[in-house]
């Protein structure tokens, strides 16, 4: 299992995608209107990453126990 790969049953609920890219995203403004611009990068970089991840390409592979 690759550490980025967002694509996991966890996630099939919207609320969790949603939760968590609108967590990462907001952070991410916090620490702009902060000053901390290193750290609004990180998160919007991966605010952004969330959101193509779950509302552009999400297809979560199913489950072993899913399956059977």
């Amino acid at each position: 299992m690759n550490m980025f790969d967002l694509q996991v049953p966890f996630f099939k609920p919207l609320w969790r995608r949603v939760a968590v890219a609108g967590i990462a995203c907001g952070w991410a403004l916090i620490e702009l209107t902060r000053g901390e611009v290193f750290w609004a990068i990180l998160f919007g970089a991966s605010g952004i990453y969330c959101v193509y991840q779950f509302f552009v390409v999400f297809d979560p592979k199913e489950d072993d126990e899913d399956t059977k």
